[in-house]
Parts: structure tokens; sequence; C-alpha cells
């Protein structure tokens, strides 16, 4: 049986939205510049490519018309290369990895490129039309379009996850992410962008712009504290309608970014025979549906069908990253399943780093292959909460 190898990674640095460093990037340029580098780092022929698979999680504005066909143009790659988007929102990455092995399973590829984008700062209030709610799905299901920072709201009170506890996970993550940055752990998957971004004033404006380097994640807050998290007010927006919360704050919620992350993946009888270098084996995917209203919770659902199919526990996991969309969701996550806080984000998550919808699920792969070898740990597992209530994993098995 043909198995899916990870070859190769890269990724761009998580920058904030609308005032980060890519800011004046489009989604494609984002893909192109790693999608290219991945190429790069494999050594391999652009023109072995069968297929690009990218996931976005918005796909309108500049991530629209399939953003891995534009890709593909963006990076002056052959027109040969045929591109397709996947949207599962925050698995959206992920998923196009998995679409990608197993066709290199099944024998319909040899080499894809598989990995996710997202610009939220140039699709957040692009489209009207974003906001349309169907009749026919609001009728069947009333929460199907819940913000997902409710959702959130309702995990911690259902399930009595407290502010506390959220606020101490969340300085957990910030604390993790910067000992992990000052010790060059995310050195070997950034690849730096140059670029030219906007300089916005604090009434929203355009000032100007200037020409930085994009080279490390700027979300992460090293002087965070228990204390300074305590004080954030749990507010948030419907609509044009601000609402008081009592759990979720902007510390212990993942940040909005921009991002870009790519993977190589092809057989791995080939990758050994040509001698290249194998970050891990895919080895398993699922998902998981749930209430819409109880998104977060997407994790205890998929992971166990993971496992189950594999033959493994638990406990046989040496190395976990799930996305931190919400502390309080991820705590809930993590004590439902029984995972050792030892071994789960340990280089902090996307409450300090950020979540680009699209590019998280194939970050979180990078990293994840990349920190299992240095800890010497045989089994990764991959997994995300998704908006409109699903949950999705990935087991990768990493050679030592």
């Amino acid at each position: 049986m043909r198995e899916a190898a990870i070859v190769a990674t890269a990724r761009t640095a998580v920058a904030r939205a609308t005032r980060g460093g890519f800011n004046d990037t489009d989604a494609p340029a984002l893909a192109a510049h790693v999608v290219n580098a991945a190429i790069e780092r494999a050594g391999i022929d652009p023109a072995r490519i069968d297929d690009i698979i990218l996931g976005a999680g918005s796909q309108w504005g500049n991530q629209g018309f399939n953003v891995a066909r534009t890709t593909v143009f963006a990076g002056g790659l052959p027109d040969a290369i045929a591109g397709t988007s996947v949207d599962r929102k925050c698995a959206s990455g992920l998923t196009a990895l998995a679409f990608a092995a197993r066709g290199i399973i099944a024998g319909d590829m040899d080499v894809a490129i598989a990995g996710g984008v997202e610009s939220i700062t140039h699709t957040r209030d692009y489209a009207p039309t974003h906001r349309a709610r169907p009749n026919a799905v609001i009728d069947a299901k009333p929460h199907a379009y819940m913000a997902m920072i409710e959702t959130a709201e309702i995990v911690a009170k259902r399930y009595g996850i407290s502010r506390e506890a959220q606020d101490e996970l969340a300085a957990q993550s910030h604390h993790r992410a910067a000992a992990a940055a000052a010790a060059g752990r995310f050195d070997a998957e950034i690849v730096p962008m140059a670029v030219r971004k906007n300089i916005v004033e604090k009434d929203g404006s355009i000032s100007g712009t200037e020409d930085i380097t994009v080279s490390a994640d700027e979300g992460i807050r090293a002087d965070t504290t228990l204390e300074g998290l305590a004080r954030l007010k749990p507010v948030w927006r419907d609509g044009a309608v601000i609402r008081e919360g009592k759990f979720v704050t902007a510390g212990n919620a993942s940040q909005l970014s921009d991002g870009a992350s790519a993977q190589v993946v092809m057989d791995r009888a080939t990758a050994e025979a040509e001698g290249r270098e194998i970050l891990g084996i895919y080895r398993g995917f699922q998902s998981a549906g749930c209430a819409p209203e109880e998104m977060g919770i997407g994790p205890v659902f998929a992971i166990p069908k993971l496992l189950e199919r594999a033959g493994l526990s638990v406990d046989d996991i040496g190395l976990w990253e799930i996305n931190e969309a919400f502390a309080s969701q991820l705590l809930y996550c993590r004590d439902k399943l029984g995972i050792d806080p030892e071994k789960l984000n340990v280089d902090g998550g996307g409450i300090a780093l950020g979540h680009p919808f699209g590019m998280t699920g194939s970050r979180l792969v990078g990293h994840a292959l990349i920190e299992a070898r240095r800890r010497g740990v045989s089994w990764a597992v991959v997994s995300m909460c998704v908006a409109g209530g699903m949950g999705a994993a990935g087991l990768f098995e990493i050679p030592n």
C-alpha cells in the first residue's frame, strides 16, 4: 500500500490582521510565497506537481475565484499545475493536507502541494452576501450561524470552565510561545517575506506605507500577566450590536491574523528512493459534527474516531496540537479527552500566535512534525474545532 510522506513545510510568520505586516498583501501572494518556499526546500521540480490543494475559510475577495489556482499564477508556477480550494473553515488547511495525502495513497497523484491561507484583513468585511442567513438553514437549525465567540461563552457556561482557568491558559500560551520564539523553535518553519505595509492610524485611516520584512509572529506577548488578562472586559460584537459576555475576552481568545502555510506531500517509496528527508507520514484524518452552538467541543468527537481507526489511545500520542480558538473550548477538550497538558501546545497556540482560519491546520501540522522530531516522539495529532459545529483531527507518524 502506498504511503503519503510530508517532505517539506514552510509558512509565513503570522501577522496581526488590519494593522499587521500583511495588511497590504493579498492572499495569493501569501500563498505563493510559502508554496514556492516549500517546493524549494523539498528540491522538487515544479513540473512534477500533480495538484495544489489549499484551504481558505473565507472564499471571497482576493481569496475567491479558487485561491489555489490564483496562487499558481501569483507564484509563477507552470500553467500545467492545477489547483483546488477547500473550505472547512478553521480546519481548511488540515483538510487540504488530508485530501492530498489520500490522493497520493490512492495512486491518483505522486507529488502534491497542500496548505492553507487566510487574509482576514482583506476578507473580514468584504462581501455583504457573506452575512446572508438562508431561511432554509435557520428554520432547521437556529444556531447554525451563531458567532464563534458566542459559542465559546456557551461552552464555558455549560461545562463550568471558569474565567480564571481561561486566563491562566491564555497566559501559558503566550509564555510558551515567547520561550519557543526565543529558542528559535519556529525558525525552521518561517520563511521571511518582504512586503509593503499600510500605516493605519487609530481612526482607521491610512497615513502612508513602509517597506518591511515579516519574519516573526506578531501576536506573541511575552509580558502577558494574569492580572492584565483579568482586567479585560468580556464583550463581543453581534453585527453592529455590542454584547456583554462573562468569560471570553480579547486576551483568552485567538487573535485575528493573516498568513499562509504549505507542505509538499509525495509517495513515501519515491521520496526514500530519491533520498529526500521525510518529516512525517500521514496516518489518518477524521471529521465529526456537533451542535453548532457548541462548535468548540468538536475535537472530542473527531479525535476518538481518529484514534479508534488507527488502533491507538490518547496515551500513545507524544505530541498534541489542538487549535486554541478559545481557551474555554481547549480546556474542555483537553480535560474531556484526558490529554496531558505537558504534551499539548507545548510552544503556545492560537491565543498567542494567532488564527488565520485557512492557514491554521497547515501551520499546526508543520510545527507538530518538527517539534515531535525534536522531542523524539513517534506520534502527533493535530486537531481543531470548526465553525458551524464540527471537529477535525489528523494523525502523523514521525520517523526518528
